[in-house]
């Protein structure tokens, strides 16, 4: 019996082991450089990580290398955490989605006919203001809440609401607002004590550049001369649109708090993840806060981020339980494809019987 043990444990060894050297030979593929700034990567099944890489440095005038223990700027990420404390105060019944944004912010121009779902879906038509060029005037100054809404709300619209999906950081930033407005406690405080700490995202926070933040990710860019540190912004600008951090592992305390309706119960948890029409009867692929997507046919809930000096993505298959994540810190390396490919190749695996 015993000789037979240890004939057999190597080859299951080597079974366990070719999952992750699959996934390892498609991260190397894109990011090369050990000494250039890198990624962290996190599979999970079930709720548990299955497989966990990290490349490259935290920071590169220290030279610490990054690990799954390092707080990254989350950008777009965020939205769906916005979503989230929305759909939260509904089940308190503090708002409907249906509700007109003009309940809340009376003056708004035409706020009797965009409604919370329509900034939650990217349906508005608002101005998105990352592409309006007085941006960079305020881009580094501290911005209310109301400054921000007021500073893209006479813009002309890009057209009538619930008639385009136009991906929009300004309806996110309105919707941070409108839980002020509708809480009474700041954004920040709001997802920290309802999220955050319900959920035991202890390493997750609004983002900052003065707090000293523990095993905190330095952000890059790539310039002909080299990697030079990220251009400062002031976080009160992308506000409720892209300005958390995380790391891996809470992430995945997030995805298994929405999984077991910690947060939310399950008729609020079925909008967030539902998809939507138009005005005239077409379907498109974005729920609250996630893309509604599929590989290969097999549903899933996707959404990236991009900041300046990070860029982050993830995907979540519901029918294996499965979620895979990238993070990046420098915006020369978006984990957007690999992160997919990751989750493909996971699939394809269990589908196959070899996990």
């Amino acid at each position: 019996m015993a000789v037979a043990f240890f004939i057999i444990s190597p080859t299951l060894s080597l079974q366990a082991q070719r999952p992750g050297m699959g996934i390892d030979s498609l991260i190397v593929k894109d990011f090369k450089d050990s000494n250039g700034p890198g990624a962290v990567f996190m599979v999970s099944r079930k709720g548990k990580p299955i497989y966990q890489k990290a490349v490259g440095k935290a920071n590169l005038e220290l030279g610490d290398n990054l690990g799954n223990e390092n707080v990254f700027q989350l950008g777009s990420m965020t939205k769906q955490f916005t979503a989230v404390a929305v759909l939260m105060l509904e089940q308190k019944g503090k708002l409907k989605v249906e509700d007109p944004i003009k309940k809340y912010v009376p003056d708004y121009p035409n706020g009797a006919k965009i409604t919370i779902h329509h900034l939650l879906t990217h349906t508005s038509g608002i101005k998105d203001f990352t592409k309006m060029k007085a941006l960079s005037d305020i881009a580094q100054k501290e911005m209310t809440p109301k400054m921000m809404v007021d500073f893209f709300k006479n813009e002309p619209v890009d057209f009538a609401p619930g008639e385009k999906f136009e991906y929009n950081n300004s309806g996110y930033v309105l919707l941070g607002h409108l839980i002020e407005i509708v809480s009474g406690e700041r954004y920040e405080d709001f997802i920290k004590k309802y999220i955050f700490d319900k959920a035991g995202m202890s390493r997750s926070l609004y983002a900052s550049d003065r707090k000293v933040i523990e095993k905190r990710a330095y952000g890059y860019h790539k310039k002909e001369s080299g990697y030079v540190n990220k251009t400062k912004i002031s976080f009160s600008v992308p506000f409720s649109s892209g300005s958390l951090m995380s790391t891996t592992g809470d992430m995945l305390k997030w995805q298994n708090a929405l999984n077991s309706n910690l947060l939310l119960d399950a008729k609020e948890t079925n909008k967030a993840f539902s998809r939507y029409k138009l005005n005239n009867g077409a379907e498109y692929t974005y729920g609250y806060g996630w893309h509604i997507r599929d590989i290969g046919g097999t549903p899933t809930r996707e959404h990236g981020g991009s900041i300046f000096g990070f860029k982050t993505m993830a995907v979540y298959i519901p029918s294996e339980d499965i979620y895979v994540i990238g993070l990046s810190n420098c915006d020369c390396n978006s984990p957007t494809k690999l992160v997919g490919d990751i989750a493909a190749f996971v699939l394809k695996g269990i589908k196959n019987k070899h996990w």
